[in-house]
């Protein structure tokens, strides 16, 4: 159990969702430490596209706080692209329309408008959204927790008996399942190609209509092509064949990529739950368990505004 003190907390997860956590917390004064079975470059969030957008995530209302708190800061984060890996870059949100976005989008959004037919064949809208470059986020992200004075350790919990802080925030993802446990969370496996940019400069998104989707994101000197989203498959092998279907539906939205050079594939479980888990509850001994998981596909999207509302939820039972 340690020798835990007042105002310690830990944080149960080294994805994005728990490094942010944590940062929030750390920033805020608190001691950090984050438990992490997987080392950070090997999490679920290592292997992710990602493009800003709520995607997929309930409950809604929450889920576009939470999303607009965080375009805040990514926005923040473009200025200094190089060290942070976030871009904001022009792109087709296909099959979205200005009525779906209208109320929360168009006002923080002021560039969203309809796609024109050269630029997408459906309808769609043309939006400039972050781009996050998880190969260059996660690490400064690592960096600047590190700096501010969190600990990052590799650890395996099966039980939060084992953790003896007074503060315990769980941002466990897919671990949710077993450690809470919480059998609502269940993995959809999303299956990416990575290939020589041929000079894509814009992101697409793109639903068929028989629900296949095709995504690409530009990343420098390469290109992020999706997508997949299998329910309840656990494997982390990348299918050849999903690999080849994934590079023929972005090819048939930008014939240039059929030429490009595969450079590797990308394999994750999304943590998928009918809704986010942000709440706390008391646990033996009266410590505080700060619950954060179940984000999804959209965990980069909402990481800040997440972690800003977990944090405050820790703070306020050590108050």
């Amino acid at each position: 159990m340690g020798n835990e003190q007042s105002g310690d907390v830990i944080v149960i997860g080294g994805g994005v969702i728990g490094l942010t956590t944590a940062l929030v917390l750390t920033e805020r004064g608190a001691r950090v430490r984050v438990w992490t079975r997987d080392p950070v470059e090997r999490t679920t969030s290592a292997v992710a596209g990602a493009l800003w957008w709520p995607y997929r995530i309930e409950p809604v209302a929450l889920a576009r706080t939470w999303a607009l708190r965080s375009l805040d800061v990514y926005e923040e984060l473009a200025a200094r692209s190089e060290l942070t890996g976030v871009r904001m870059v022009e792109g087709v949100l296909g099959e979205a329309t200005l009525d779906e976005a209208d109320a929360w989008a168009t006002a923080r959004l002021p560039g969203l408008r309809p796609t024109t037919a050269e630029e997408y064949g459906g309808s769609g809208l043309w939006a400039r959204l972050p781009v996050i470059d998880m190969t260059v986020f996660l690490p400064w992200l690592t960096e600047r927790l590190l700096k501010a004075g969190g600990v990052i350790e590799t650890r395996t919990v099966s039980s939060f008996a084992e953790v003896g802080a007074p503060v315990v925030v769980n941002c466990t993802g897919l671990g949710a399942r077993e450690l809470v446990p919480d059998p609502s969370v269940r993995p959809v496996r999303g299956q990416l190609v990575v290939v020589e940019n041929p000079g894509i400069r814009t992101w697409l998104t793109s639903t068929d209509d028989a629900g296949e989707m095709a995504y690409f994101f530009p990343q420098p000197g390469r290109l992020l092509l999706g997508g997949t989203a299998v329910v309840d498959e656990w494997s982390l092998e990348p299918d050849p064949a999903v690999a080849e279907a994934i590079v023929r539906r972005c090819a048939a939205l930008r014939p240039e990529i059929a030429g490009a050079r595969v450079l590797g594939h990308r394999v994750g479980l999304r943590p998928v739950r009918d809704a986010v888990r942000l709440e706390r509850e008391l646990l033996p001994g009266g410590r505080t368990l700060v619950h954060n998981y179940g984000h999804g596909g959209a965990g980069i999207t909402v990481a800040w505004g997440c972690a800003e509302e977990a944090a405050g939820l820790a703070a306020s039972s050590t108050a």
